[in-house]
């Protein structure tokens, strides 16, 4: 039989193959499939001789939970929706917003409030503080033309939407710092509370939860005279006016680090005209001499100043002076069409902080760390677990592998079973790899539970196969492997559907081993026990 005649007979078995040695590449080959900069330096990577990643359980870390703080009017009538059109009046909802804002009661900062309408048309307004009673809240809206019953429609905790936008900052947040391994996700606890979960491995409860308390609101301000005195200006924000950020680096002049910014095409003319208006790109050229220090900036000056200024979290953390190289392009309006711009901190750390919040975006809310739960574990600790889950996962396939010799004493079933049993868990280590799952203890069980599973369909394979004596036939053969292929096929249907609730849910550690599970089921019926198949036509028939 050639080649070509082999692979048309043997495309499951070709297909095994094929599956195995991505996964291989993907497990040992620097950087995987798809490398990227990521790995260059790394020197997590160079310490590990696989490309898989690690949670908790296996490398060390924190994980926090901790619920948002906020409260929500749900379904207000504010006068903002037009369902008939199908349209909402932005306006309105902003006008609310403001209201709130103003509100000499409240106190609230930037990012505080939020007043939006969701895909169904109803319109939800949010304050994210804890020193808001439900009667203040329900009269501050009140003053806004929006009638609601505190008792009623105003109650603790977030809205869905909110608590998304938060899990998917926080997972920007881990990835922009380039703490490999991290995860968020949101957990339902009983009651109906939920809470935010952080995880992260190799650090330490206090680290995380300096950064998660960072919201990460960053806003650029216009510090300048009118009318002989000093006001402010906020000329872009972080979230909304920011496309890409550059990586920190030390200033070029004097002291200090630089965080170099590309500001979006729709805000960028209108922080230019700013610029113009102001009188940033004429007389206000050069003329700051604040700057930034450990403990903030110091406005105790004399004289006019013209400073643009780096807030975070309401705090100022340095001031630079427009140079000449960017106030020219302003005046003559050229730079809006190629919009580059400096953003300061006076140290490496807060300039780091501050890249990681224009790249992940602002929390929507703060997190409410008196009601945190916290689970640590130290990395020694963790490596033992490493080398248990290794000597546990060696053990459980060499019991499997005796098994399956006892019970046919014929090294033209056994072995192949062994070896595809193998493949399947390789094959899954690799898409692990590909993909960076952070592996953990949820995750190992669910390999080994994929082994056994996986070792009783090939077994049931064989006993159909054999059952009736020698096989001499091809038709024979095929007539009952597909007799077997369908009760592996509904055994299979029924772990899925059983697993596939642990695999939505937030449930913690159950959803690691459900997702394990469900993966190598299905690896298993698509790739595995065909070529099993295929392996055994090979052997105990005549072709």
């Amino acid at each position: 039989m050639g080649p070509i005649s082999f692979a048309k007979e043997y495309w499951r078995l070709m297909l095994l193959v094929v599956f195995v040695t991505f996964a291989l590449v993907a497990l040992f080959i620097p950087g995987g499939i798809m490398a990227d900069d990521s790995y260059v330096g790394n020197e997590s990577v160079d310490d590990n001789p696989t490309n898989l990643e690690y949670g908790l359980g296996l490398d060390g870390g924190t994980r926090i939970s901790a619920p948002v703080v906020g409260m929500t009017a749900e379904n207000i009538d504010a006068g903002a929706v037009d369902e008939e059109a199908g349209t909402v009046d932005n306006e309105r909802l902003t006008e609310i917003e403001n209201t709130l804002y103003s509100n000499d009661e409240f106190d609230l900062e930037t990012g505080d409030a939020r007043v939006s309408a969701d895909d169904d048309g109803e319109v939800h307004a949010e304050i994210f503080t804890d020193e808001v009673t439900e009667e203040q809240f329900a009269a501050a809206l009140a003053e806004a033309g929006v009638e609601v019953d505190p008792d009623e429609d105003i109650r603790d905790g977030v809205t869905d939407s909110t608590r998304a936008q938060m899990v998917s900052t926080i997972q920007q947040k881990i990835n922009a710092a380039g703490l490999d391994g991290g995860d968020a996700y949101e957990s339902e606890q009983i009651g109906g509370n939920y809470y935010i979960v952080t995880e992260v491995p190799d650090m330490d409860p206090d680290e995380l939860r300096e950064l998660l308390s960072e919201r990460g609101i960053v806003e650029v301000v216009a510090y300048y005279p009118e009318d002989g005195e000093q006001t402010n200006q906020t000329v872009l924000e972080g979230d909304s006016d920011i496309a890409t950020v550059d990586p920190p680096q030390a200033a070029e002049r004097g002291s200090g680090y630089e965080v170099p910014v590309e500001v979006d095409s729709n805000a960028a003319p209108g922080f230019q005209d700013d610029m113009n208006d102001l009188g940033f790109t004429r007389e206000g050229q050069g003329q700051c001499t604040l700057s930034g220090a450990e403990d903030g900036v110091d406005f105790d000056h004399e004289g006019q100043q013209y400073c643009l200024l780096t807030v975070v979290d309401g705090e100022v953390i340095d001031a630079h002076s427009m140079g000449q190289n960017l106030a020219t392009p302003m005046a003559n309006e050229e730079w809006a069409s190629d919009p580059s711009f400096i953003m300061g901190a006076p140290n490496q750390q807060q300039a780091q902080s501050l890249s990681v919040s224009l790249q992940s975006g602002s929390l929507a809310a703060p997190l409410d760390f008196d009601q945190e739960q916290t689970y640590s574990l130290s990395p020694a600790l963790a490596d033992q677990f490493k080398l248990y889950s290794l000597v546990i996962g060696a053990l459980s396939v060499l019991t499997v592998s005796g098994v399956v010799f006892l019970r046919y004493r014929d090294v033209r079933v056994a072995s192949p079973m062994i070896v595809t049993a193998m493949a399947e868990v390789v094959i899954l280590l690799g898409f692990a790899a590909l993909i960076r799952m952070p592996l953990d203890l949820s995750h190992v069980a669910g390999f080994i539970a994929v082994v056994g599973t996986g070792v009783d369909d090939l077994i049931i394979i064989a006993d159909e196969v054999m059952d009736e004596g020698d096989v001499n036939s091809q038709r024979v053969f095929e007539s009952r492997f597909r007799k077997a292929f369908w009760v592996i096929g509904a055994a299979a249907a029924t772990t899925i559907i059983a697993m596939s609730p642990l695999a939505v849910l937030s449930l913690g550690d159950l959803r690691g081993f459900a997702i394990i599970t469900i993966l190598g089921v299905l690896i298993g019926v698509l790739i595995t026990r065909p070529a099993y198949g295929d392996i055994l036509q090979r052997l105990l028939t005549n072709k």
